[in-house]
């Protein structure tokens, strides 16, 4: 008895959302074209950091090298952004990362990762109805954009090149000091372009990853986006091309203008105009601040009521929080309920705690997209509507299910796909199977688990590493080597041949570096930081099993589906794989 209810308990956990693509309908209002998904992701993503995030990380880790410290942030939200692109193009409705885990690994990872994009949202409140908020967020971007254009071409023309080679003696004449000690020395580290070495670049790039957050709230746009299909992709890989662009010049044009060590890190862009005589230039930076808070407050709030949103329409939070407003066509319920919990968090945590936190989510929920991309590209699944499928169960034949749905193959075919070592490497059939969509989910697990580890080693042994410790060395290649073992196996794999606006390049080694990169960051963090997650998904785990699993309406709908479609004996029934996210 109690084993047959750990295992129903166990197949709620992992059931996975009915997506019903054959119909565009939605209680959103679609007024949202691809200039506005681009202007919401550059405005969201090139906040108030730009005028601060700069200073601070030349002066204190990188110096004039911070332009790599971008360019490394960048490729590694590259790496995320082609992973949420792929997803948009595939699954084109409001939830986000939320959504495209429902739809591929199962319930309680979408709620964890709905969960934590609530605790990554949660900053301040904003009501506006959509296309009002798109109009004004518009406004502001273009405006901050024109300020950034502004700091750059002065930052060009009063620079000096001479301030990426500074030696000890200009640090010395500039700063007005006696010779370097210990202290002074740490402060300037050894000049020239890159002053505190490869591992100032690497802790740099660390820290301005987190100035591209903020573009994955184009992905949940995807009800209100007039062809979202299309405007997804277009949005992230545009809007993290020109965030970029903006980071390396405003950074470029920083180093140029002051000498590293003389950067004012709480207030950098003005006092490097007032260093360059240019002090009315000021009161420009000062407006383009202005509107990067305002559009970088508007990106946070806007996806954030739409996850509560997603969640409560599929009844793992509660259902009152799904409500639409007539009139704005917002979820004005769930943006009321988001600045109440922002105004909660604000009061307990102070801005690191909150920065921390909103890091650890984000990363997490874009460790699952990528996982979510590489499962579901090697599934035989598609994404049909529920009635479609329950009557092709009723009155279809058993040729029209294997055609309609590639997950139900016939029972002569599932009697002769059996595993062997061979069919790792060198699998029979060029499109996906029910078999071959099992072995790449069960890889991409295996890959997690490693990945956790090597990081793990990498952060806590890295002196040792350093100083050529024989035992750890000899075990970080043994974890690579195995490491590279399921990475063969799921490429040897076939991949569904689907057609999508777009499909993220380089399967399986794009979306595996990308876990691994969100996993070293997350792992980065401090202990602190862990216990108050640990915290959150404490308060969440409540929610969801004294409430969301037995609201669900998935479940729900499952239970009255099987109810309604009596399956004979021995009837292979539908693929319980991964890749029937979709069935």
């Amino acid at each position: 008895m109690f084993g047959e209810k750990m295992t129903s308990v166990g197949k709620k956990l992992i059931r996975r959302r009915v997506v019903d693509l054959s119909s565009e309908d939605t209680r959103f209002a679609r007024c949202l074209s691809t200039l506005d998904l681009i202007a919401l992701g550059v405005g969201s993503t090139l906040g108030a950091g730009v005028y601060v995030l700069a200073g601070e990380v030349a002066k204190e880790m990188a110096g004039p090298s911070i332009v790599l410290c971008f360019l490394v942030a960048a490729l590694s939200s590259v790496l995320a952004g082609l992973c949420y692109a792929e997803f948009g193009a595939r699954v084109p409705k409001t939830g986000s990362a939320y959504l495209y885990s429902y739809v591929t690994v199962g319930e309680i990872w979408a709620f964890t990762t709905g969960w934590n994009l609530i605790l990554s949202y949660v900053i301040a409140l904003l009501a506006f109805g959509v296309s009002e908020s798109a109009l004004v967020n518009n406004i502001f971007t273009v405006v901050n954009l024109m300020v950034l254009v502004f700091v750059i071409i002065a930052g060009f023309v009063k620079g000096d090149i001479k301030n990426w080679q500074l030696s000890e003696e200009d640090y010395i004449n500039r700063s007005h000091l006696e010779p370097l000690d210990d202290t002074k020395e740490k402060a300037f580290g050894s000049g020239g372009f890159v002053p505190f070495g490869l591992e100032g670049i690497l802790t740099g790039a660390a820290t301005c990853f987190y100035a591209f957050v903020g573009f994955d709230c184009i992905a949940t746009t995807g009800e209100e986006a007039r062809n979202p299909q299309r405007s997804i992709p277009i949005g992230i890989i545009v809007s993290l091309l020109i965030c970029f662009v903006a980071y390396f010049g405003v950074s470029a044009a920083l180093t140029l203008m002051v000498p590293y060590f003389l950067l004012n890190k709480d207030s950098p862009l003005p006092e490097a105009f007032k260093e360059v005589s240019w002090e009315p230039a000021r009161y420009a930076v000062a407006v383009g601040s202005l509107c990067a808070l305002s559009t970088s407050l508007l990106g946070s709030m806007f996806p954030m009521p739409r996850v509560i949103y997603a969640m409560a329409e599929d009844g793992l939070l509660f259902k009152s929080l799904s409500s639409i407003n007539s009139h704005t066509k917002t979820p004005l319920s769930a943006t009321i309920t988001s600045g109440l919990l922002a105004a909660v968090m604000a009061f307990l945590f102070d801005l690191k705690d909150l920065v921390d936190l909103m890091s650890i989510g984000t990363l997490l929920a874009y460790s699952l997209v990528a996982v979510c991309v590489l499962i579901l590209r090697y599934q035989s699944g598609q994404l049909n509507s529920p009635k479609t499928m329950e009557m092709l169960e009723l009155n279809g034949n058993e040729e029209e299910r294997v055609i309609m749905n590639p997950t139900v193959t016939s029972a002569s075919a599932q009697q002769k796909e059996m595993l062997t070592l061979a069919m790792l490497f060198n699998p029979p059939a060029d499109t996906p199977t029910t078999l071959s969509g099992r072995i790449v989910y069960i890889c991409v697990s295996v890959i997690a688990a490693l990945i956790m580890v090597i990081c793990v080693v990498l952060t806590l042994k890295v002196t040792a590493l350093k100083d050529a410790n024989v035992g750890w060395i000899t075990a970080l290649v043994l974890l690579f080597v195995a490491l590279l073992i399921p990475t063969i196996i799921i490429w040897r794999q076939p991949q569904s041949n689907a057609r999508l606006n777009f499909k993220v390049p380089f399967l399986p080694l794009l979306p595996i570096f990308s876990i691994f990169i969100n996993v070293l960051l997350m792992v980065q963090l401090s202990g602190g930081t862990w216990v108050r997650f640990a915290i959150w998904m404490g308060v969440g785990f409540m929610i969801y099993f004294g409430y969301g699993i037995r609201n669900s309406v998935e479940g729900k709908n499952a239970e009255e589906r099987c109810a309604r479609v009596e399956k004979p004996l021995g009837h292979p029934g539908l693929d319980p794989s991964p890749g029937a996210a979709a069935v």
